[in-house]
């Protein structure tokens, strides 16, 4: 090709392209000319007459169940009543609408409704919800109305609702409205005011997957309001499901277990940490906080005695009583202070310089060794015994046992509970660690708290042959667990000490309910009143599949009101039926 031949293709390549870039630029010129000069009076006129409506379609929840496809927390078909600031503001329409519901059983007064509008405006063509929780027939009479449509429109909502009451209030949780404060912290999430979000429980911890994402239409309307033309349509996205670990049934027998006590049952599945039962004494009822709670129930749920919306599965910080002599017989065993040899003598009392602190047998034991001690429970083998350990490496068994720390279980609200100790004491109540703390520490008295959930954990650990399991109420969450960090050879006398503790010991009623149980009795002091009856315990002995500890608040005594409790459930869980009581022959004397 010759020099003129290649500069003339050269030449054409660069006018195409100029073409190219000439023809791209004058379609771009039109597409402005044309919205900015052509359109701009229709849009200009659509923005000034408000013409374009928002309609924001709330997402269905996700549905909770319990392991056998009980439903635990529901939705339900309800209407509400809605309007658009930039309608409901306008003159006179405040009253008229105000007028419009309280004539049609609605009562709210212009004060209130402009409270409403208020707290979820965040446009003027957004609509906000006005009334909600109406039944089909009041929204049937309520467009009837003659001035109904002047400012105001009926939006099919799904409602929550929660068919186990009271038995899984402290498990499921919860929803309600959204606050101003909640709304703040969420700028860059989907809320908006009105939405109704997990306060408490499972519908708190995993309020974000069983939410949903909601949908939205826009419309464009006339002046009087009326819908001209669908604009755009997204649908809402259903929230997920959860199936919980949660059996319902065995919720409903704990809380017939429980009767009036104050307190709490915990079940897990010493295997995989899955939560068989978690009920809270006194429980209250979730569906008010949905559908609209009245002052008399407000102050039911806020009683400062009972506290029924306190868990105290997982908020209640107790003195572990005997229950807690497992991590001192531990320790004295890991440390080489004892052997199952050691001999301590009980006289009923044990002197420490010149203070006497007793066992709760006043009589005596006589001579122990540990799994005596665990069997009869004495106090003086543990006094005996923990002085010559010391607090410092007590402390560090019971760290191990998860004393101190939160166990992670899904639910919101859970405390770490007090490992106290030396530098503990010092900072919090400026004194110094004395012999007689250490004496008190070692039978789960004095500034030692737990959570029956760090219980039930800890004698999971002890079943399970060293496992501390995290315990999960989300039947998809993770198995996940760390080492105990204890010799097999310890943990099998842990065994034998907690079978001998039911089989002849003060705990031996809990294994009269038709399964072998292995557990720790306990009574810890209260300072308000009785005593609290501790038991914590799992079965089969042999062949552990489940661990129960049962709180009963001024109980008195834990092998005779938390055992049987303990032994009753434990027995449910394995052989799927109440124990039938015996029925006596002998005449009833009073």
């Amino acid at each position: 090709m010759s020099n003129g031949q290649a500069r003339f293709s050269i030449d054409r390549r660069i006018r195409f392209l100029q073409v190219v870039v000439l023809s791209t630029v004058a379609v771009l010129l039109m597409s402005l000319f044309f919205f900015q000069i052509i359109k701009a009076n229709e849009y200009v006129r659509l923005a000034s007459q408000n013409r374009l409506r928002i309609i924001r379609i709330a997402p269905p929840r996700g549905t909770i169940t319990d392991c056998k496809g009980a439903p635990l927390a529901a939705n339900v078909r309800t209407f509400s009543v809605n309007g658009y600031p930039i309608d409901l503001q306008r003159e006179n329409n405040i009253k008229l609408v105000s007028s419009v519901l309280i004539r049609n059983g609605i009562p709210v007064s212009e004060e209130d409704l402009k409270k409403i509008i208020e707290k979820q405006y965040s446009a003027p063509y957004r609509a906000i919800t006005v009334a909600s929780n109406l039944t089909f027939a009041q929204a049937a009479e309520l467009i009837t109305d003659k001035d109904f449509s002047e400012a105001l429109f009926i939006t099919p909502v799904w409602k929550r609702t929660y068919p186990a009451g009271n038995f899984t209030a402290h498990a499921v949780g919860y929803v309600a409205e959204i606050t101003k404060d909640e709304l703040d912290a969420r700028k860059e999430s989907s809320y908006r005011g009105g939405d109704m979000i997990g306060k408490n429980g499972i519908e708190a911890w995993y309020d974000e997957d069983l939410h949903g994402l909601p949908g939205e239409e826009v419309i464009e309307v006339d002046a009087k309001g009326r819908k001209l033309r669908d604009i755009s349509y997204s649908p809402p996205h259903r929230g997920s499901d959860s199936i919980l670990t949660i059996d319902l049934s065995a919720q409903r027998y704990a809380a017939e277990l429980m009767g009036n006590f104050r307190g709490a049952i915990v079940a897990m599945d010493v295997k995989d940490g899955s939560v068989k039962c978690l009920y809270s004494s006194p429980s209250y009822d979730p569906n008010p906080f949905t559908w609209g709670i009245s002052n008399r129930e407000w102050a039911a749920l806020t009683d400062h005695k009972e506290r029924p919306m306190m868990n105290r599965a997982i908020s209640g910080g107790y003195p572990p009583a005997s229950t807690f002599k497992i991590v001192t017989a531990s320790s004295v065993l890991e440390n080489k202070i004892v052997t199952t040899k050691t001999i301590v003598r009980c006289p009923g009392y044990f002197e420490l310089g010149d203070r006497r602190f007793r066992c709760w047998k006043r009589s005596g034991h006589g001579p122990e060794n540990i799994l005596g001690a665990l069997k009869d429970s004495c106090d003086v083998y543990f006094y005996q015994t923990a002085t010559w350990l010391g607090i410092d490496r007590l402390i560090r068994t019971a760290a191990k046992y998860g004393v101190g720390e939160k166990t992670g279980i899904d639910l919101i609200g859970e405390i770490s509970g007090t490992l106290a100790g030396p530098g503990w004491k010092k900072e919090r109540i400026k004194e110094n660690w004395y012999g007689g703390d250490t004496v008190n520490y070692s039978i789960g008295q004095g500034y030692v708290l737990m959570t029956p959930i760090q219980l039930v954990r800890a004698y999971s650990a002890i079943a399970n042959g060293g496992k501390m399991l995290k315990p999960r109420i989300n039947s998809k969450a993770e198995i996940e667990f760390r080492d105990l960090n204890i010799s097999p050879e310890i943990i099998k006398i842990m065994q034998e000490g907690l079978l001998e503790v039911t089989s002849s010991g003060t705990g031996r009623r809990a294994s009269s309910f038709g399964v072998q149980v292995a557990g720790k009795t306990g009574t810890a002091q209260n300072a308000h009143g009785e005593d609290h009856a501790w038991f914590a315990g799992y079965a089969p002995a042999k062949a552990p599949r489940y661990a129960v500890v049962v709180i009963a608040e001024a109980g008195k005594g834990g092998g005779a009101v938390a055992g049987p409790m303990v032994g009753k459930l434990l027995n449910f869980l394995i052989n799927g039926n109440k124990y039938a009581e015996p029925v006596s022959s002998s005449p009833r004397t009073e």
